[in-house]
């Protein structure tokens, strides 16, 4: 573990990391095959490192977890 706080990155960076396109991004979020985003503001809102972390390690298999 580390002691690094989770960064909050903003979807020009999720979509460079993750090489998806910002229209399978949201698709895939909508079928749980995604992480969610998190509400920064009224009109904004980005994804935690960690969630994109976890996500990039397995894309083929993640599942969201259960809340």
């Amino acid at each position: 573990m580390t002691d690094r706080p989770d960064c909050i990155f903003r979807i020009r960076t999720v979509l460079k990391r993750t090489g998806l396109s910002r229209s399978s991004l949201y698709r895939k979020m909508q079928s749980g095959a995604f992480p969610p985003s998190v509400r920064i503001s009224i009109r904004c809102v980005g994804w935690r490192e960690s969630a994109i972390d976890a996500w990039m390690q397995n894309p083929i298999f993640y599942e969201e977890p259960h809340r």
